[in-house]
């Protein structure tokens, strides 16, 4: 890891063939596969699908779950290329306090989330016609 800004932000190279943090690592490699490329393949088709046929999602819901889509295909391409690995390289905090080793792509699918549950919250998930 090559480190920047006082070791705030560190960048290396990792293969990660788990998910989030590496859960998921430890399973066979047929499981890891149908669960990693062809579980979040089909859900990534049926969310594609569902982003072009619903159009009644505000722009703040809709950014979320396309930032998310967008994350995971990077993912799951990814993971095509690459043998069943994602490639991360991000590490941010301050002293001990660190988070996991991640890539942009999970930024993104954290952002949609997090977009996802904000306008949830704020009620404006979907828009309202008022006819």
């Amino acid at each position: 890891m090559i480190s920047y800004l006082n070791d705030t932000v560190r960048i290396g190279y990792t293969e990660n063939i788990g998910s989030f943090l590496g859960a998921g690592s430890d399973l066979s490699s047929n499981l890891r596969f149908s669960l990693f490329v062809v579980f979040v393949g089909l859900v990534l088709v049926g969310l594609l699908i569902h982003l072009l046929v619903s159009s009644k999602y505000s722009l703040l819901t809709l950014t979320g779950l396309t930032l998310t889509f967008s994350g995971g295909l990077s993912n799951f391409y990814d993971r095509s290329v690459n043998n069943g690995a994602v490639i991360d390289f991000l590490n941010v905090g301050i002293g001990s306090i660190r988070t996991g080793i991640f890539n942009i792509a999970d930024m993104a699918i954290m952002l949609g989330i997090a977009l996802i549950v904000y306008a949830s919250f704020k009620g404006s998930g979907r828009i309202k016609h008022d006819f």
